[in-house]
């Protein structure tokens, strides 16, 4: 004799809560036209049968799927190796830990157009978006509009709207922060190593190094562009010691490419702080860890993901009339490097 018991249905649900079939699957899935005394039964016999909603149905009732997409437009390895993103996947992830939610992750693979991502979040498969290291060019933000599906981006979007929040550090007074402590420093070439153009990190660190530098009289003229990675740091760092051997200040718009300028100025002899002084951005672990210890930007990468994750599911319950948008204030954080 088999002593599994079946999962209690619907019907047995009803019948307990003394419904009929379709109050309780109103009641259950959160339709309307149910009256407080019904939906009380209802819960009451879910409790005690110890019944799951089934999730198909309940979309067809809800027309929601219960689950946000967590939108990365880069590749698989770089996700891997960064601890920015990484550490976005986990925040949200662990912000949705207390609700019924289903986080769906979305990469972008190697070469490929954005168009794939542009028609699953354009398809009903998700109630929402959490968009992190956008650039200008992967159509995220037309997409979203057109689709009008709730969105958040972890940084700001390069045409913010009412219908695109976002949640992001301050990056041009991050910028600032960096450039004025090498002027401070005494430093008078002061060179910088950007984040991408096409993402609004970059734009804007760079925006925020060269307001303070033009407003001291010094040349900004020492600019090479990173990809926020060690190798693109430490490649910037060779171009720039080649085309400006006489710089003394150096602004790294990551701390990842911090890392990797920091090889090269050592392999070309150059001791830091004495010789040149750096600033980072972000404040990552890793940044605690060079040679030397490095003075950094904070990035609150973990208030930024909550505020963000926070902000979609009041967007999604429906709780988004009076929410917008807002910007954190960068710190410095003072170490060895300066």
């Amino acid at each position: 004799m088999n002593s599994l018991r079946s999962a209690p249905t619907l019907d047995e649900v009803a019948q307990t809560a003394g419904v009929s079939r379709s109050t309780a699957s109103r009641a259950i899935n959160g339709g309307l036209r149910v009256s407080p005394e019904a939906q009380a039964a209802v819960d009451a016999a879910v409790a005690q049968l110890g019944y799951t909603p089934n999730r198909a149905a309940r979309s067809l009732v809800t027309r929601r799927t219960d689950s946000i997409a967590l939108v990365v437009p880069e590749p698989d390895e770089r996700i891997l190796t960064d601890p920015f993103l990484a550490g976005t996947m986990r925040g949200v992830s662990a912000a949705l830990g207390g609700t019924d939610l289903q986080l769906v992750l979305l990469f972008a693979r190697p070469d490929e157009q954005p168009g794939r991502i542009v028609r699953y979040l354009s398809s009903g498969h998700v109630d929402g978006a959490i968009v992190a290291s956008h650039h200008r060019d992967d159509e995220l933000e037309e997409a979203l509009l057109a689709a009008r599906l709730p969105a958040v981006f972890v940084g700001r979007p390069f045409r913010p709207t009412p219908d695109l929040l976002y949640v992001d550090v301050d990056n041009v007074e991050g910028g600032r922060l960096a450039a004025r402590r090498l002027v401070e420093a005494g430093r008078k070439r002061i060179a910088t190593i950007a984040g991408p153009q096409d993402m609004t990190a970059g734009v804007d660190r760079l925006t925020g190094w060269r307001e303070v530098l033009q407003g001291a009289g010094l040349p900004d003229d020492a600019v090479e562009i990173g990809d926020f990675a060690v190798a693109g740091g430490a490649v910037a760092m060779e171009r720039i010691l080649a085309t400006h051997p006489d710089v003394d200040g150096l602004f790294v718009a990551s701390d990842l490419m911090a890392e990797g300028a920091l090889r090269v100025l050592a392999a070309h002899g150059r001791e830091v702080p004495r010789d040149v002084s750096v600033v980072g951005f972000d404040n990552l672990a890793t940044a605690a860890s060079t040679v030397p210890p490095l003075t950094t930007v904070q990035n609150p990468m973990v208030e930024m993901v909550r505020g963000a994750t926070d902000l979609l599911l009041d967007l999604v319950g429906g709780r988004g009339d009076e929410i917008a948008s807002h910007v954190l204030a960068p710190e410095l954080v003072e170490r060895d490097s300066v």
